[in-house]
């Protein structure tokens, strides 16, 4: 697991919101939790879903950014274990997947999350996470 602290300086549209990146390749990993920790977000990630289930068990997620095909769980069902253990991540989710076969269209279909796909602007997650933020920021006021 990889864990980036909260970006200095300036204010940014993150102000400290959680976000777990979960994927199997550990360059998207790394990218996405850069990306992400200078927008002002506290990131983690990591490149398995039986290890995002253990964080997702521990720690307070705001925004959970998840691969759809991964060796050990399918993004599917760590969506649904996340769910089921904080239940604000049923609307706090992004997939971003670069299969795009009806099989999988159907699966982040019956999820109701919004997706991205690969190959991704690095702009376009930071847009689609903030997107999530008035969410979070009123839940937790």
């Amino acid at each position: 697991m990889e864990r980036a602290g909260l970006a200095t300086g300036r204010a940014s549209p993150g102000m400290g919101a959680r976000v777990l990146v979960v994927d199997d390749e550990p360059s998207i990993c790394q990218a996405l939790t850069l990306a992400l920790r200078r927008a002002g977000y506290d990131a983690l990630s990591t490149t398995s879903g039986e290890s995002a289930h253990a964080i997702l068990s521990a720690e307070h997620i705001d925004v959970l950014l998840l691969d759809l095909r991964m060796p050990d769980l399918r993004g599917d069902i760590v969506f649904h274990l996340a769910a089921s253990l904080q239940p604000h991540l049923r609307t706090q989710t992004i997939f971003c997947t670069g299969d795009v076969t009806e099989r999988a269209q159907r699966l982040i279909g019956t999820c109701g999350t919004p997706m991205i796909r690969k190959p991704f602007d690095l702009g376009d997650v930071l847009d689609a996470v903030e997107a999530l933020l008035p969410r979070v920021q009123s839940r937790t006021a």
